[in-house]
């Protein structure tokens, strides 16, 4: 139960960062430079806080300046794209960008899929290249290509992540190896500041809160979730976030939107049943 609720709550907590983000830069309340600084930061903060109060502060070194990299990659890329797109389609790249790059490093690392993850490869495929493709409907190709490029940033980071033996501490380290370099691109963007009070609490609440406390409830839920299953409830993600685009910043679905959708969370949703599969074959025999 306490999985399941732990679960449920982080993927919300995902959804909403796209959410926030878009509500802040959407109608100018906060420059995306700032957005980001203040996210990275305040979720530095936070982790912080309960790095010390858990006893975890004293193992720093966990996380990397690589990883720190990645991260703030990702934020920036993140923020700049949301200047562009909908909070659906831009949840909706981030996503298949991210479990693109995953599954392009498990393969490169010698896991062979079935024709069942090769159906759904192309299909995830097909989707996406569907989503970005010119016409009408298209998304901005500069969102596009920052929201991948945000995407990408985070594949690298979570691939890099894997096998840490305490998350929290390694996490918290990267927050704050992320800091230094977005200060030095705010540093080099000062002209184009603008903030309100708006836009400064929705950038700390999707720091502190979706973000730096959203993945200590995260790490909670992984305690009893299998590597297929903790990715395939993260096919909920950018569903959460359309919804929460629609009700709170009026957003239309598209058909492309919509079929995009179906082929790019369908197509994985098959990559992760023929893993599910074969990890069992793997059991049994």
């Amino acid at each position: 139960m306490l999985t399941a609720a732990a679960t449920i709550v982080a993927m919300v907590a995902f959804a909403s960062n796209s959410i926030l983000c878009r509500l802040a830069l959407a109608p100018g309340a906060i420059d995306a430079a700032t957005f980001t600084t203040v996210r990275l930061v305040s979720g530095a903060a936070i982790l912080l806080v309960i790095a010390l109060a858990t006893g975890r502060a004293k193992r720093r070194g966990a996380g990397n300046w690589l990883s720190g990299a990645m991260l703030f990659a990702y934020a920036i890329c993140f923020s700049l794209a949301y200047l562009e797109l909908s909070i659906a389609t831009g949840a909706l790249i981030l996503f298949g960008a991210v479990q693109f790059t995953m599954l392009t490093a498990a393969i490169v690392g010698g896991e062979r899929p079935q024709p069942l993850q090769w159906l759904g490869l192309v299909a995830a495929l097909g989707g996406f290249l569907y989503l970005v493709s010119p016409g009408l409907e298209a998304p901005s190709p500069l969102g596009s290509v920052l929201m991948t490029a945000a995407g990408v940033a985070w594949g690298f980071y979570t691939l890099r992540g894997r096998g840490t033996t305490d998350p929290i501490s390694a996490t918290t380290d990267n927050f704050i190896r992320a800091v230094p370099f977005v200060l030095i691109v705010g540093a080099f963007m000062l002209r184009s500041v603008h903030v309100t009070s708006r836009g400064l609490i929705l950038a700390i609440v999707s720091g502190a809160i979706t973000s730096g406390i959203g993945y200590v409830i995260w790490y909670m839920a992984l305690r009893g979730l299998t590597a297929t299953r903790a990715a395939t409830v993260q096919l909920t993600v950018p569903v959460i976030a359309a919804l929460g685009g629609v009700i709170f910043m009026a957003e239309a679905i598209s058909v492309r939107l919509a079929v995009a959708t179906a082929g790019i969370l369908g197509g994985v949703a098959l990559v992760l049943a023929g893993r599910e599969t074969n990890a069992s074959r793997r059991e049994n025999a």
